[in-house]
Order: C-alpha cells, then structure tokens, then sequence
C-alpha cells in the first residue's frame, strides 16, 4: 500500500517533500498596500454561474496535503484563501476554485495546479508549495472527489456523466485560470505579471489540453509525464493484467526485478558509462529469454525463472497488440518496474495468486466502458481488450485524448510548453510523449519551429513524475521561467539522477531528440562528463 500511495503522490506537485531547488523570484513586487482578504466579485466564466465566493486568512505554518496522497509542507508564510464555486448551468455541478494569495512576498506570478489519477486539482501540498515560493496559487477540484473516486462517473441510470467528465478532461482547469487570475487581480490590485501551469501526470495531460484548447490561458507550461492520449493509454495500461491472466502465469515481483535489472545491466552501456542509468531506453532490444533458467531468491524462497515467465515478460514490454500482430500502444519500458502495472496478490493457502490490477485504469474500464463499477476485468480475453481499446477511443479520444498536434494558436499567444519524462516511467511510457511531440513536428513546419516554443527533455532511470516527486530534482519551473521571462530557450535541463549505487550524479536532460553520451573521461557523476549527441541511426 505504502509504494501504491508513493506512485500516486507521484501525480501532485510534491516538491517540498525533497527540497526541490526553486529559482528565486527575479523581481519580488511584495504585497501591494491596497491587498485586502476578502470576498470580491468574481466575473463568471462563459457557460458558468457563481455559486459563492469566500475569503478566509490562514496562518500558514506546516501545511498538510488532503486525501489518500497526504503529505505535507513546511515554512509556509500567511495566505488568504479565497473559494469561489461554479456550477453549469442545467448539469448540477458543484466546481470549487481555490486560490491561495501569500499576505508577504508575493513575487507578482501566478501559478496554476494540475491534478493526479481522477483528481482534478491539488491537494494543497503544491498549492503550499507555490505559496511558500512566493506565487499566488490556483487549483479546482471540478466538483470531483480524491484521486481514485470516480463514484461520480456515471449517473442513477447508469450513464455516463458527460459534463464531470469535460470537467476532468478540460474545462474546469480552463475556467479555474480565469478565476484565479480575477482573485489575484482583486487581492492585490493589479494582474500579475506571468502565468503559469503546473501538472504531473493527469496534471501534465491538463497542460497539454490548455495549450491545445485554451491557448491564451497561460504565459508558460510545465506539463511532465503528460497522460496525453488517455483514451487509448488508459485501457493499454491494462495490458500486463491481461497478458498474466490470459497466459495463466503470474511471475512473482523479484522474477520482474530480476528482468528488469538484467536489461538494465545489459543496455548500461549504450552510453558509454556504467552507472545504471540507461540514457536511450528506446535502443535497450533484451531478450528475456536469456534469463531462463536463472535462479532468484524472493522471500527466502529459491524460485527458477521459466519459459513462461519470459514469455509474459515479452508481451509486456512488446505492448498490446491486434489479432493480426499489429501494435496499438507502447508497453511498459524495457529499464522500468514492472510489478507496478503487473502487480499480482500475495499468495491463498493453497500457494495460488491472482493479477492485482492498477486502479486507475481498472476504473476507466469498468465504469467509462463497460459501464458496470463492479466489472471484474480478469475477465478480459485478448480479444475483448482490443474491442474495449477501440471503443474507448472512438468514444472518449475527443474529449479527454488531450493529443491534438496543431499548436499554432498557443504558439501565435507567445507561450512556452517544457516537459520532461522519465525513461524508466512504468505507468505512462515516454514513448507516447515523444510520438505527440513528433505530430506536433509533422503538423508544425518540423522541429526546429517547435522547439521555439515546445521542448520536450527525457530522464534516464526515471520513473512516473520521478524528478521532483522522488529521488531526483530538476529546477524546471525555473527553467520555463527564464525562456518566458527572458527568452532563454533551456538548451539542456540540469538536473540530478540516482545511479545503481544510490549516489546523486548530476546530468543535463538533453533536448529531444538528442541523447547523453559520456564523453570517455571524466567523472561519471559529473553532468560535466557527458554530451548531449543526435540519437544513433537505427
């Protein structure tokens, strides 16, 4: 349970859990002497009603995050939390914005905050976060529970429920920009001088969707590991419970490791560097059957990898496929953890376990597809998947795909779009962020006119929002800041790594599609010691 809540905090800005180096506020405007807490008039949005609009000073200190992912922030100055709450209109919805204005040292930006698995927004961990940084802060539950709540999803008969889902998918983040900027505005007096988007996961898909939909929302960006093409992911992510179940083998997690590690071990060095950190997953071509035969001891127990589990392994990592052998999505990373997606229940009395499947996209299925909360998807034969990824595409791809490559709108506005993600991301592959980045090249005039305004950097060893929400760090807000505020275009992410001994190497995430490559001598720890080159032909 305890690495169940640690992926899904995975989602949610939880920077200040690991001292996360925030770039200073290059020109602190303090708090105007005109700034009052207090309840203002707030313009609805198009399509909205206000419901109620209310102001409550908190005194800061130790913030603690709300819901299953918990959490907490430290050193947080006083702020006025103002909550105003939308409804549409005809769709009984109850949407609440919050937005939270520091009393002291406002840096003059404000910052909007995406939200994780079926949450729409913050919990108040990246909210504190923003506020302890200096930002006035904005973030909207959409009128939504916690992040595995999805008892709103269909209605008394059985339906779906359309408008919480454009909630979810697109609008409440649209219309919680417009708000939080009228609070700001009216807090201290005067608009702030940038705007920014925050999100991770169900929040870098929100990025996404503003700069695809909402192009004027936002100054700049920050949308990483970004659940773009959630339609087709979601129920793709379902793959390693139906390869299991299917196959009737379940390869207990120290055989996974064991794949695992070999793989990494084996694409090591790609590179150029032995250090555990694979710098070109895409190139890592293991074969698991190589590991038949081998050994492992899992709970004092000495088990033998078998045919059947390397069989299961192959699937996994090769993806869902159609009957014909054709692919429909990436499967999980060859260097990633796969006992997170394949994740099966400790063993009954007689010795015998099941697939314990990933919640969130055994919700999507259960309730958006088979319409029935109580759906038990081990049921899923090959063949009924690949209808099921069908349908979920021609149904939802246009309200929640988040994957339209024509950016010319949000570029037009002058905004900035960073992401980075991780290679070794074992719940979004990268390689669905790097295929959108390559429509967005198709559609856009190729990648040197998107890297004006779109950049997209990927992490070696890195799993789901794993930089700044685990082990690693990266100053990437700061990044996106200095290329909006001054026009300096990142030409690297400087950010630091875990290598296979624990140790923290510093590394520059190289621009897409260029790759580090240690450059012979050095040290291996140093960003210093390695390049960023073109990827190998293939």
């Amino acid at each position: 349970m305890k690495r169940f809540l640690t992926v899904l905090a995975a989602g949610v800005p939880l920077a200040a859990a690991v001292n996360l180096p925030m770039a200073p506020a290059q020109a602190a405007s303090g708090v105007p002497a005109t700034f009052a807490c207090a309840p203002s008039a707030v313009r609805a949005p198009a399509g909205t009603r206000v419901e109620s609009v209310t102001a409550d000073r908190r005194e800061g200190g130790t913030i603690q995050g709300g819901g299953i992912l918990g959490g907490t922030v430290a050193g947080v100055p006083a702020f006025c939390e103002v909550v105003v709450t939308l409804t549409h209109p005809g769709d009984d919805d109850h949407a609440k914005i919050r937005t939270w204005l520091p009393v002291t040292g406002w840096n003059g930006r404000f910052q909007a905050l995406g939200g994780s698995a079926y949450a729409a927004g913050d919990n108040g961990v990246g909210l504190a976060t923003a506020v302890r940084d200096g930002y006035a802060a904005t973030t909207t539950d959409a009128g939504l529970g916690d992040v595995l709540d999805v008892s709103w999803a269909l209605d008394a008969e059985g339906r779906v429920n359309g408008a919480l889902l454009e909630n979810l998918a697109s609008r409440s983040q649209h219309e919680a920009a417009v708000v939080g900027k009228q609070v700001v505005a009216a807090g201290y007096g005067e608009r702030a001088a940038y705007s920014y988007f925050n999100g991770c996961s169900t929040g870098g898909r929100q990025g996404y969707q503003e700069a695809q939909q909402y192009p004027d929302d936002f100054d700049g960006i920050l949308a990483n590991a970004p659940a773009v093409d959630w339609d087709e992911f979601e129920v793709a992510t379902l793959w390693p419970q139906v390869v299991m179940n299917n196959e009737r083998t379940y390869p207990s997690a120290c055989a996974f490791k064991a794949f695992t590690d070999a793989a990494v071990k084996a694409c090591d060095p790609l590179d150029g560097a032995v250090d555990g950190l694979v710098n070109d997953a895409g190139r890592c071509d293991f074969d698991p059957r190589r590991l038949i035969g081998t050994k492992v001891v899992c709970d004092g127990r000495e088990l033998t990898i078998s045919a059947a589990d390397a069989a299961v392994v192959r699937k996994i990592w090769d993806g869902p496929r159609t009957s014909s052998g054709r692919s429909l999505w990436a499967g999980v990373p060859v260097v990633a953890r796969l006992s997170g997606l394949a994740g099966t229940t400790p063993p009954d009395a007689g010795g015998q376990v099941k697939g314990a499947p990933f919640p969130v996209p055994q919700a999507w299925v259960a309730n958006w597809l088979e319409k029935r909360p109580a759906f038990d998807v081990a049921t899923l034969t090959y063949e009924r998947f690949e209808r099921l990824f069908r349908q979920s595409r021609a149904e939802y791809g246009r309200i929640i795909g988040s994957d339209d490559p024509d950016l010319s709108a949000f570029r037009a506005s002058g905004g900035k779009l960073l992401s980075w993600h991780g290679q070794a991301d074992e719940f979004i592959p990268a390689r669905g962020t790097v295929d959108y980045r390559r429509q967005v090249e198709r559609t856009m005039g190729g990648a040197g006119k998107v890297d004006d305004f779109y950049r997209l950097f990927l992490a070696p060893g890195t799993p789901h929002c794993g930089l700044n929400k685990g082990a690693g760090t990266t100053d990437d807000l700061g990044a996106l800041r200095a290329w909006v505020e001054q026009g300096k275009a990142p030409a690297t992410l400087p950010a630091t790594l875990v290598d296979a001994a624990g140790r923290s190497v510093a590394r520059d995430l190289c621009r897409y599609p260029q790759v580090s490559r240690y450059s012979g001598h050095g040290d291996p720890a140093a960003a210093s010691s390695f390049r960023c080159v073109p990827p190998p032909r293939s």
